[in-house]
C-alpha cells in the first residue's frame, strides 16, 4: 500500500515555525491500529487522515472525512491538523471549491481560502469558572508560584484554562517548564485532557497581540503542543468576553511560536485564521 503523505507547518508564514502536522490522503479507510501506528511513526502532535466522500477526487470534492491521531490516541478535534489538511487540498491538489467541509468526531468543520490565509469555521467553547482549591496541586504543577488571576474549565474540550495575573510580564509565561509527570500525577481522573496557560497580550506593541498562551496535553501524549488551534476555541470565548472584543490576534509562545486571528461570530462559532507552509511531500509505503 502506498499513501501520499505531507508535512505542513500550520499557523506560520515561514518554514519550521508554527505547528507541524502530517497529512495522509486515503482512498479508503484504514484499520484503527494502522492509523495509530502511522501517527506514532510520524511523532507529531497530530497526523491527519483525509478520506474521500461521494466518489469525488481530492481536487473536485467539497466534502471529506477527517480524523486526527496523536502519537498515542485519536483526538476528538484538532485545529492545526484541520488547517494542514485544507492546505494540502487547496494548495497542492488545487481543489476548486471555495469552501471545504470535513466530517469529524466533533461534527462538521469548514475551511475557506482568503488570499494567503485559511479561515477555519469551528465551534466556540465557552469555559466556566473552576474552583481553584479542588485542583490546587495541578495548578502548582502547571505554573509553580506564578500568580494566577483566573481559572476556568470547558467540559466539552476537557481543557483547563489558567490565566496568569495581569501583573505578570510575558517572560512569566515563556519561562514555565511544567513536567509531564507532575501534570499526570496531579490529574488522573480523566476530566482534564489539556491545560491552557494564558495571559493578556500587549495590543499597543507591534504586531499587537491581544492574548498570549501555551498549551500542555501529556494526557494525549503531547507534552506541549506548539500551536493548538482547538485550544483557541476556548481562548476566543474567554478573552472576547474579558476584553469586550470580537476580533482578537493571538500568539502561542512555544519555542516554535505561532499566530492566529480569531473572529467571534454571531452564530456561536469562531473563525480561526492562519497561514501555512507545506515543507514536505512523499509516499508512505506499508
Amino acid at each position: 500500500m502506498e499513501i501520499p503523505i505531507f508535512i505542513v507547518d500550520a499557523f506560520t508564514n515561514v518554514p519550521f515555525k508554527g505547528n507541524p502536522a502530517a497529512v495522509c490522503l486515503l482512498e479508503n479507510e484504514l484499520q484503527d491500529d494502522l492509523y495509530q501506528s502511522i501517527a506514532a511513526e510520524m511523532n507529531f502532535s497530530a497526523t491527519a487522515f483525509i478520506t474521500r466522500r461521494d466518489s469525488m477526487d481530492f481536487s473536485s470534492g467539497a466534502r471529506f472525512g477527517l480524523r486526527w491521531f496523536t502519537p498515542t490516541c485519536e483526538a476528538s478535534i484538532c485545529g492545526h491538523g484541520t488547517q494542514a489538511s485544507a492546505a494540502v487540498l487547496f494548495y497542492l491538489k488545487k481543489n476548486v471549491n471555495p469552501v471545504l467541509e470535513f466530517e469529524t468526531m466533533s461534527g462538521e468543520l469548514y475551511v475557506r481560502r482568503d488570499e494567503e490565509s485559511l479561515i477555519m469555521d469551528f465551534p466556540l467553547n465557552t469555559p466556566k469558572p473552576q474552583d481553584q482549591h479542588e485542583i490546587k496541586d495541578l495548578l502548582k504543577a502547571a505554573v509553580g508560584n506564578v500568580p494566577i488571576q483566573d481559572v476556568c474549565f470547558n467540559p466539552k474540550t476537557s481543557n483547563l484554562l489558567i490565566r496568569l495575573a495581569d501583573t505578570c510580564d510575558r517572560s512569566a509565561l515563556t519561562s514555565l517548564k511544567p513536567e509531564a509527570e507532575a501534570l499526570l500525577k496531579n490529574e488522573s481522573t480523566g476530566k482534564i485532557k489539556g491545560v491552557i496557560v494564558t495571559m493578556k497580550g500587549a495590543p499597543t506593541a507591534q504586531p499587537g497581540y491581544d492574548i498570549y498562551s501555551r498549551y500542555f496535553a501529556p494526557w494525549l501524549g503531547v507534552h506541549e503542543d506548539p500551536v493548538c488551534g482547538s485550544a483557541h476555541t476556548v481562548l476566543a470565548a474567554y478573552w472576547s468576553e474579558k476584553l469586550s472584543k470580537k476580533k482578537l490576534l493571538a500568539y502561542q509562545c512555544s519555542s516554535r511560536g505561532g499566530e492566529l486571528g480569531l473572529e467571534i461570530r454571531d452564530d456561536g462559532r469562531v473563525n480561526i485564521i492562519g497561514r501555512t507552509q507545506i515543507i514536505l511531500q512523499g509516499t508512505l509505503k506499508i
